[in-house]
């Protein structure tokens, strides 16, 4: 058996887990599938699952390892946990906003989204984190002033905020 991560993210849908594991894994290019376990007769009165029904889908994104379990309807995804993906260019934002928003996901403010299983998502220009960890603290508050506007962040707009004088 391969030596299993010390730390692995679960996340808990109603009755999405393959098809979520499948989405993501459709849209980071490092990505594959893992193992995908079924509930059987067994404990049918404490998880109320018919037995052959996708229990969990383990898949990886990037090098991080999660698991997608099919939990029931008990718990849903909040904004007090999200995935920060950091992007180097404009086009890899672009890309993972269109992606993570199709089909029923929602832009939010300052970066985050929500993708189409309600799970919170921050696209985050690399350039973004270098600009405001910057030592001109105005510089950084021009950068702060501008992204609390954005949406979906826009590196150039980004850059004039941080040269401005």
């Amino acid at each position: 058996m391969a030596k299993l991560n010390k730390l692995v993210s679960c996340l808990w849908f109603d009755k999405e887990a393959e098809d979520a594991a499948v989405f993501y894994c459709s849209i980071f290019r490092n990505s594959k599938m893992g193992k995908i376990t079924r509930y059987g007769k067994e404990g049918f009165e404490i998880h109320g699952q018919p037995e052959g029904k996708v229990m969990t889908a383990d898949f990886e994104l990037e090098g991080s390892r999660f698991i997608a379990l099919n939990g029931g309807p008990h718990f849903t995804f909040s904004e007090a946990i999200s995935f920060q993906i950091h992007c180097d260019t404009q086009e890899e934002i672009d890309y993972y906003w269109r992606k993570l928003t199709a089909d029923g996901g929602q832009e939010g403010p300052c970066g985050w989204l929500k993708d189409k299983f309600g799970l919170s998502w921050q696209v985050t220009p690399v350039a973004l984190i270098e600009m405001l960890s910057s030592d001109d603290a105005a510089r950084a508050q021009r950068v702060t002033k501008a992204f609390l506007q954005m949406k979906k962040f826009d590196i150039a707009a980004l850059q004039r905020a941080a040269e401005a004088a």
